[in-house]
């Protein structure tokens, strides 16, 4: 039925207000073999990138919580793309052949968003091997969960449209192999035949599933039940994927000159995406300097605690490490007087440090956090992905993030002195071994909070902050707006003009050299000076 329906509206080569054909997007399901030809504004473009990047995040999450073969995984993914509004990577609910009260327009553009969103994620992540390492998988995990959701008719669509050259057999010729199938796939019975589709895919191409005796062949054909045959299709779009990736990467530095789309594809590997804490109101109210001791018990993530112990041990802490504490302190809510009042008392308590040293030292970068001194802007606290990937601690730093910078067996000594049950403090280390550092803190978030509440995302410290105050509080989780925050804005078009990536000429944007920028990249170059001599005390 819903086969017939897409073919309908294919064959009528619907036109948009825009002028493209729909028949561009025949099928939800895409291999991305043809990339986008139109034009885009750059706000779509910036737009779909944040999308995009936020679904790939939400399926790398799901698929370390959940076995991805299990109900709950495919729950989780549903029910975390419809949260994210991505309405055209699910199967439509209750789809009549019949109906024509379908919004295809609207169709139309959500499957035109899903198309250039991978594309210009595919930019953005084919700057390095790891880069495309982690955007092959997710994309992978999320076309195979997408392909299972499709009905019959709708898988051989998908099929027909991609030239693959496997159909379905009919019951007639099911029924009379019928003997054979059950003898040839793994945990099948008469029963569980009837409600099972078969494939005829030329052998030559399932030789995996040929070795591993999990089909049955007939003159050159393999019997494939649909199981199965999401992994040949998988395999499929892997090989794509993988091969159009290498391309992309040896096309880059044809965008290098491009001033617009460089800054924001370079940072995306690594933007945090969620609130801006650089004007957060604070769940807490106001916090004051005689506050910070307990509320670092009770509600700091383990990355902030270091500091706090770090700064309490040794009446000090290094440049990175002021930055990380300082600027959270202020998302948590520390007024600049109730800061200066903080640090100064911290510092003084060193025998080395006097209120003159103090002055003239490190006041004025306490000040510049808060927007007071230089071009005085209103600088935003260190997200997860930013200590996780820049500025690694040195001997005698106490900054970066425990679950990526320090030895597993340190961590694992670190957390068994804060009680945590045996078992729980496995989960952490296997999600660090696995490379997985903001699950495993959020999963240190539920062993540390008593609460029914499970599978909580952190990507910010300040993030971490606010639900441990709210759970302490008894509050309930609220969904909030996010954008992305802590790479160059894309500049946007005037309303003169239409903002059109092949129209537009490219302006001018404000970036320090790369040396500085990767060191200071938080300070503005009138200020280089100051923490230069900062830097080294």
């Amino acid at each position: 039925m819903e086969y017939a329906s897409n073919a309908r509206r294919r064959k009528k080569a619907i036109k948009i207000s825009n002028g493209v054909d729909f028949a561009l997007y025949p099928h939800r399901l895409q291999l991305y073999t043809l990339p986008p030809v139109e034009n885009i504004t750059l706000q779509e473009f910036e737009d779909f990138a944040v999308e995009r990047l936020k679904v790939l995040k939400a399926v790398e999450t799901i698929g370390i919580r959940h076995l991805k073969t299990s109900t709950e995984y495919a729950e989780n993914m549903e029910k975390e793309l419809r949260n994210l509004n991505m309405k055209s990577l699910l199967r439509p609910k209750n789809v009549s052949a019949d109906s024509e009260d379908i919004d295809l327009e609207k169709e139309f553009n959500e499957r035109r968003k899903e198309h250039v969103s991978h594309f210009i994620l595919r930019l953005a992540y084919s700057r390095s091997e790891d880069l495309k390492r982690w955007f092959l998988a997710q994309e992978i995990d999320l076309f195979k969960y997408r392909f299972t959701q499709e009905t019959l008719g709708s898988v051989k669509e998908f099929l027909d449209v991609n030239n693959l050259n496997y159909s379905p057999i009919p019951d007639k010729e099911k029924n009379e192999m019928r003997q054979s199938l059950i003898d040839s796939t793994y945990d099948m019975t008469s029963s569980k035949l009837e409600t099972t589709d078969y494939f005829k895919v030329p052998f030559t191409e399932v030789l995996d599933l040929v070795r591993g005796r999990k089909v049955f062949l007939n003159k050159g054909q393999a019997y494939v039940p649909r199981t199965e045959l999401a992994s040949v299709i998988q395999s499929v779009f892997r090989t794509n994927l993988s091969h159009s990736l290498a391309v992309t990467s040896r096309a880059l530095p044809n965008l290098e000159e491009d001033e617009r789309l460089i800054p924001m594809l370079s940072g995306l590997s690594k933007a945090y995406i969620g609130e801006d804490y650089s004007n957060k109101k604070t769940p807490t109210g106001v916090v004051t300097a005689d506050m910070i001791d307990e509320l670092s018990k009770k509600s700091f993530p383990l990355c902030m605690q270091q500091l706090h112990q770090g700064l309490k041990q040794n009446h000090h802490l290094k440049h990175g490490g002021r930055m990380q504490y300082g600027l959270f302190l202020k998302g948590i809510g520390l007024s600049l007087e109730e800061a200066m009042k903080f640090w100064r008392a911290e510092f003084s308590r060193n025998t080395g440090m006097d209120s003159d040293k103090f002055e003239k030292q490190y006041a004025y970068n306490i000040r510049h956090n808060y927007g007071k001194e230089g071009k005085r802007a209103n600088y935003t606290p260190y997200s997860c992905m930013k200590i996780i990937m820049s500025n690694a601690p040195g001997p005698g730093d106490s900054h970066g993030c425990p679950f990526r910078h320090t030895d597993s067996n340190m961590l694992r000594q670190k957390l068994q002195g804060m009680k945590i049950s045996k078992d729980g403090v496995d989960q952490v280390i296997d999600l660090v071994k696995g490379g997985h550092y903001q699950v495993a803190c959020a999963r240190y978030f539920e062993l540390t909070h008593i609460s029914e509440e499970q599978g909580l995302g952190i990507n910010h410290p300040n993030q971490y902050f606010d639900e441990s105050q709210r759970i302490l509080k008894g509050g309930k989780r609220e969904v909030q707006s996010v954008q992305i925050v802590g790479t160059p804005k894309t500049p946007r078009p005037s309303q003169g003009s239409q903002g059109q990536h092949s129209t537009q000429s490219a302006p001018k944007t404000d970036l320090k050299p790369q040396k500085l920028q990767d060191e200071f990249e938080d300070f503005p170059d009138d200020d280089l000076d100051s923490v230069m001599k900062d830097y080294v005390t």
